[in-house]
Order: structure tokens, then sequence, then C-alpha cells
């Protein structure tokens, strides 16, 4: 079976509200894309985006007005704590995005959201949907160990970037898009850090591990519907290339 990954990015799903006409045509796409490949199925894992983010701060900033007191009874004494938290914020906004996404595909979905990426152990029909684990990393680390479970040798991480950049573009005019790098140049530009909440191309986590694998990751604009096709059919696409 030919098995491709992606990672879909919550801002793709819901950057405000639910994008429905992105998830129909994205739905669109992934069914022709398996009809024309009998002996092909995709693993979807949603992310928690601009959700989880709001959700995140909101949490964070009701925190920062406690007094002393309250934060000493109910255990917001150091960061540590609070990152935890964020997390499973984090996940919950996974979740629900991922039980939206997985509506979309009917009977092609045969298997509840996957919640675990470990305790799953076979592939029911032909999609498979997942979402946030545990704290201590993002879906892309999900992602990730579902592609080394079912034998993907590529991650499709699709964000609202249609590259990755030497810096953020936003800041800084002299930002170089990049078309391929090695995870070695990679991981320096993102770290090892996970933080709950952190808006980075793809978790450092995540990045670590896929290197230890050997994977591929192809990091690409959500919402090109056109480009994520050249992707699945291993044509000619735009995006930033992580590998070796």
């Amino acid at each position: 079976m030919k098995t491709k990954v992606l990672s879909v990015g919550g801002s793709i799903i819901a950057p405000d509200g639910v994008d429905v006409d992105l998830l129909v045509k994205f739905s669109r796409m992934a069914n022709k894309w398996l009809k024309e490949n009998p002996d092909g199925r995709l693993i979807f894992v949603a992310g928690g985006g601009a959700p989880a983010r709001v959700y995140q701060n909101a949490y964070r900033n009701v925190v920062s007005q406690f007094d002393a007191d309250q934060k000493a009874s109910l255990s917001f004494a150091n960061d540590d704590e609070t990152n935890y938290a964020c997390d499973w914020i984090g996940i919950m906004a996974t979740r629900l995005n991922a039980q939206i996404l997985k509506t979309c595909f009917g009977p092609l979905c045969q298997q509840d959201v996957v919640t675990d990426p470990t305790a799953v152990s076979d592939f029911k029909g032909r999609v498979l949907v997942a979402a946030g684990w545990k704290p201590g990393f993002s879906t892309d680390n999900d992602a990730v160990l579902l592609a080394e479970k079912f034998n993907a040798d590529t991650v499709v991480n699709l964000s609202n970037i249609e590259k990755v950049y030497t810096d953020d573009p936003r800041k800084n005019p002299d930002a170089k898009p990049i078309d391929e790098i090695s995870w070695s140049d990679f991981r320096k530009m993102v770290g090892d850090e996970w933080v709950p909440g952190k808006n980075c191309p793809f978790d450092p986590i995540a990045s670590k591990k896929a290197q230890e694998l050997g994977l591929k990751v192809i990091c690409a604009a959500g919402k090109n519907i056109e480009n994520i096709e050249a992707v699945l059919n291993e044509n000619k696409y735009i995006g930033t290339t992580i590998k070796g």
C-alpha cells in the first residue's frame, strides 16, 4: 500500500470559524487522489492552530491575573505546570478539528479519530484521521509516528505558509524562502525545545524523530489545493523539502 501522511494545521481547518469551502475542496481532492490510486491510503493529522492559541493565550492571561495565594492553591507555581495545561488545551482543539475533518470522508474513514499513534494497530478503509495525543510536542510528532507505523517515507506539513524562510518575513524583509534544507540545518533554526503554541514550520521534537527515521518532510501551503495534488502525485510543487 502507498501511504501518504498529511499534517494539517488547525489554522487551515478553522482559522477563525470552520473554513467550510476549504474542507469541501480538500475532501474532493483527497477523493480524487484515492480513486486514481487504488493502492493508496491517506492519513490526516489535525493540528490545533489558531483556535488552540486563542484558548492558550486566554488561559495564560487568566493565570497572570491570579494573586500568589490563588497560584499556590491551584498549583500554578511554575512555567512547566502552565505549559502542561496549555498543551492539553491545544490537544482538545486538535481533536475538535480532527472530528470535523473525519466527517468529510464518510465511509472512507472507518475508524474513530486516533488520539494515540502508538496504540493504533490497523488501518481500516482508505482514510485515517488523527489528533493530538499528549503533552510534550505538537501533532507534527504524531504525524511522524504514524508515518513510521504505516511505512510512509514522507510527511506533508500543510500550514498557512508556502515555504520555510530563513527568518520571519513579517519581521525581516531580508528573509529568504528555502526550497530544500537538511535536517541538521533546519533543526538549528527551530531549536530542540517544544513550547505549547509555538509557531514554527515543524515541531522541534517531531524534527528530531523525523531525522532519526530518515523521513522527508514537505512544508507547503494548506490552501493551495492544486499544489497539494502535485505533492501527492510526486510532481513538481511549491514548498520546502527537509531531508537528509
